[in-house]
């Protein structure tokens, strides 16, 4: 009997009755012991940058619902605060940023200083030594495409239009930032994997803005390089690629990406990616938030649409996106007890 770890064995291509579960953002607002240590923060970015806080909101709900894997808790932004760019993060307004906006910006940029994300890289170490045998560590970063989006627009927008356009009337420059991107995160993925994480999750949250064109240009080859140069550097080491909003694109990204597994969002049906995707390939999700918060029957419906459609296959289960403030613990109790139930 193999002793691999439930998620990595499903990113090697291995079927189970019971998938393996964890879910993006589950380090966060919805736990009252989250929201008791992020108090005694001065910022955000502070929290993330001390080790103790993060190792600690880290294994938070490990040990809360006994997940399959922990997710490192830090923040996409970080490289670009490691490469001299002002960041903060403001409470109900998300992340601010000197904004970008000549391409004269890009060319003051710092180098990538890797040594700033030190405290990081001590918080992998303090979590993986308390970690479970049979939980998995995840580590982390933004693709280049959406940390781009945020260092030129300066913080969130609905279609990163402010992006799109200095990639329209700068595209030489836009390309340069998005090729030092792709080098500073994958040196960071790999000093990520070197302090002990186990897997690594590449986030790209605003690929579904881009029309094809650019969409190939920004996110897709990027994420691939990335993709090959960690198979290269750290061989053995898994890659999921969350690449929201690309639904249409996921069968031809599975053969063109190269990652072990595959991230689906809220709006993808689940029995026409598992029919239009080769049966070895890990797909990970892809409940809605939203149901979760609802709960009851409706969940049971959702989550039991989703077992069905993935059964056979290697699977993960996780929601769409990111696991919103307001869920129920309640609510996180039962998926964890039906996706479990399955064995029964």
């Amino acid at each position: 009997m193999s002793d691999e770890k439930a998620l990595i064995s499903a990113l090697r291509g291995k079927a189970s009755a019971v998938p393996p579960m964890w879910l993006m953002r589950q380090a966060g607002r919805y736990l009252p012991e989250y929201r008791a240590l992020r108090a005694k923060a001065k910022s955000f970015l502070d929290f993330c940058y001390t080790p103790a806080m993060a190792a600690e909101v880290t294994l938070q709900p490990v040990r809360r619902f006994h997940f399959d894997a922990a997710i490192l808790f830090s923040d996409i932004l970080v490289i670009p605060d490691a490469m001299g760019q002002t960041v903060s993060f403001e409470t109900g307004s998300g992340p601010r940023l000197d904004p970008i906006e000549t391409p004269e910006g890009i060319s003051r940029l710092g180098a990538f200083d890797i040594t700033k994300l030190s405290p990081v890289f001590e918080t992998i170490d303090r979590v993986k030594s308390e970690l479970p045998a049979d939980v998995a560590f995840i580590g982390f970063c933004g693709a280049p495409w959406t940390v781009a989006s945020y260092m030129i627009a300066g913080q969130g927008t609905p279609d990163q239009a402010p992006a799109r356009l200095f990639a329209f009337r700068h595209p030489e420059a836009f390309s340069s930032l998005i090729d030092r991107l792709v080098d500073a995160s994958v040196d960071y993925l790999v000093r990520q994997i070197d302090a002990g994480v186990e897997v690594v999750q590449i986030f790209d949250s605003w690929a579904g803005v881009l029309p094809a064109n650019e969409f190939e240009a920004w996110s897709a080859r990027p994420i691939a390089r990335m993709i090959a140069a960690l198979k290269t550097q750290r061989p053995n080491v898994p890659v999921i690629a969350f690449v929201r909003g690309a639904d249409a694109q996921l069968p031809r990204l599975t053969k063109t990406l190269h990652a072990d597994g595959y991230g689906l969002d809220t709006a993808l049906d689940p029995k026409w990616a598992a029919a239009n995707t080769a049966a070895n390939v890990c797909l990970q999700g892809n409940l809605d938030p939203l149901a979760l918060i609802a709960g009851g029957a409706a969940l049971d419906r959702e989550i039991d649409s989703i077992l069905g459609a993935f059964a056979g296959r290697p699977h993960i289960f996780n929601l769409g996106h990111g696991i919103l403030p307001q869920t129920p613990i309640e609510h996180v109790e039962r998926l964890v007890e039906r996706v479990r139930g399955a064995r029964d």
